[in-house]
């Protein structure tokens, strides 16, 4: 990696140069691009979520800075599945180019059309399949079939010119699907047999020794814990996770209980599921969220979304009695789901609030109500040794995994000079089965708060966390400009930092003492009156109470 931001030179003709925009370093925000001979092919494009250190953010976007002047270059964006961490930023790449045309399978098309169709922008779309052969410019694209944890997912075969590139997007190898899609280990080896040029591995489970369970074991376990409960059992999972869906339908059916869809984005994505067979739904299982209610509580199993302790979810509107399913004794609760990195805090905050209220709450770490849709080493290191990649660029995940996906490439005979772990931005370029470090971009985190999207910065977010976390001071003072006195004031008013504004009698003389000395040293303007203010106050608050509040100070001329 290289150790400063180094802007790469101009590409050469023959030679394909691939860009990881997002998702390393990170869970969320995938996106790569690829450029060959002045045109540029996009591998996915999604969101990443915001942590607790980002207050007021909805959303993250990939950086679109290196595409903002190339839109016309771009031949399209293949979308590995259809989860919010790989289609999430599509409207707002589209706002810039509504007509790039997009190319997936079908429930992943679906899932976005339906998100753009929020956004009122209609796509021009490319309906793919495992096995099929499209050719855009340079790029020819090969699409295989993977298993995650929602259908329809696809790997893509990038060949050109310069070489040949295997992206995975998200995958395990679960032998014994629920949906009998398994990934397609044939194609692999025959795309290894011809040759990987480069390998782009999902990391996310690269630290995980052996291999992930299979879903079909999820199924007895939510029947038990179903058929246990008493009462009222709510199920929290992605709005997304179909599978999981399926099987809370399919147990809901086996103790005799009626099943309600709880969130707009769970609602919407399971009637396209349904709409276009991915969910098989039980004649007379669904029932309207409304009628629900009239129903005895063991007669009802609510679906929901909110599995990662988002607060605007319904699983935290329930435990913050915000929610008009008011959660009590003898209720169950199932988060059946992984815990994002970075949400951990978020969802025991959620867990404790529904125990506080009565509800035994189930989850992974108490029983095995969920696994991961990423494969673990084992089945990494039979993709190495099937594929023999030449070169490894791991992909989608945090530094920690993708040290150790690129270190499983190791150990199966990839050179260490042929793996590259970077960041968001790193610029490879590949040319005759040859890979180097050509640069590195300057990309930063675009932030969605409400409507507006990439105003807020990184310095407005250190502003919120202060008001946060150590409070807000304000000082209005009226002076005369030519010799500094305080004609009306110090007035201080703070908010977060001290209920009695008297803790303030201390600080106004020096106030008043600061002023009329910035005026002796030749002091004229208000603003640096402002500073003056500033220093003497912030100098006060950070030796007599240790904190640093936000200060304001207003000074004007009288």
């Amino acid at each position: 990696m290289p150790d400063q931001i180094s802007i790469p030179k101009p590409l050469d003709a023959g030679t394909l140069r691939v860009i990881p925009i997002g998702g390393l370093g990170e869970i969320g925000r995938n996106m790569t691009l690829y450029e060959l001979d002045g045109k540029i092919l996009i591998v996915d494009c999604g969101v990443l979520f915001p942590e607790e250190h980002q207050p007021g953010v909805d959303l993250i976007l990939p950086d679109f800075s290196p595409l903002r002047d190339r839109l016309d270059d771009i031949l399209g964006v293949v979308l590995t599945h259809g989860h919010e961490d790989h289609i999430g930023a599509v409207p707002y790449l589209l706002r810039l180019k509504r007509d790039i045309p997009l190319i997936g399978s079908n429930l992943t098309l679906a899932l976005l059309e339906a998100k753009l169709k929020e956004h009122r922008i209609q796509p021009y779309t490319m309906t793919v399949k495992e096995g099929q052969r499209e050719q855009l410019g340079p790029f020819g694209l090969e699409f295989v079939a993977v298993n995650h944890s929602i259908p329809d997912a696809l790997a893509v075969a990038i060949e050109t010119s310069a070489g040949r590139v295997l992206h995975t997007g998200d995958f395990k190898m679960d032998q014994l699907p629920l949906d009998d899609r398994i990934t397609d280990l044939r194609a692999f080896a025959r795309l290894g047999e011809k040759g990987i040029d480069l390998f782009l591995p999902d990391s996310t489970n690269a630290d995980v020794p052996g291999f992930t369970a299979l879903e079909r074991d999820i199924g007895p376990v939510l029947e038990s814990v179903i058929a246990k409960a008493k009462r009222r059992v709510i199920v929290a999972s992605f709005s997304s996770h179909v599978h999981r869906v399926q099987q809370v339908l399919d147990a809901a059916v086996a103790n005799g209980r009626r099943v309600a869809l709880i969130g707009r984005s769970m609602v919407r994505n399971m009637g396209i599921a349904a709409e276009l067979g991915y969910l098989k739904v039980p004649e007379g299982v669904l029932i309207d969220a409304k009628k629900a209610a009239d129903l005895r509580d063991d007669q009802v199993v609510y679906m929901s979304t909110g599995s990662q302790g988002e607060p605007m979810a319904v699983l935290a509107r329930m435990a913050n009695l915000d929610h008009q399913i008011e959660i009590g004794e003898g209720d169950t609760v199932i988060l059946a789901s992984s815990l994002i990195p970075g949400n951990e805090n978020a969802v025991y905050r959620v867990i404790n609030g529904l125990t506080k209220l009565g509800a035994k709450v189930v989850h992974k770490a108490n029983a095995r109500v969920h696994v991961s849709g990423h494969a673990a080493a084992g089945e990494l290191l039979y993709c190495y040794n099937i594929l023999k990649p030449k070169n490894v660029l791991p992909v989608h995940g945090e530094w920690r995994h993708l040290q150790a996906n690129a270190a499983l490439a190791i150990d199966t005979g990839v050179d260490p000079r042929n793996t590259f772990v970077g960041e968001n931005g790193m610029v490879l370029d590949l040319r005759d089965g040859h890979a180097r470090v050509a640069g590195q971009l300057d990309l930063g985190y675009v932030y969605v708060d409400g409507s507006s999207v990439g105003s807020i910065t990184d310095a407005d977010l250190k502003d919120r966390r202060i008001l946060a976390e150590e409070g807000f001071i304000s000082i209005f003072v009226a002076v005369d400009a030519q010799t500094g006195r305080v004609i009306v004031g110090p007035e201080i008013q703070s908010r977060g930092f001290a209920e009695d504004e008297s803790v303030f009698d201390t600080v106004k003389p020096q106030v008043v003492k600061a002023l009329a000395e910035a005026a002796e040293n030749g002091v004229r303007d208000t603003h640096a009156f402002s500073q003056a203010v500033r220093r003497t106050v912030g100098r006060w608050v950070n030796t007599q109470h240790r904190r640093r509040p936000m200060i304001v100070p207003v000074v004007i001329e009288a």
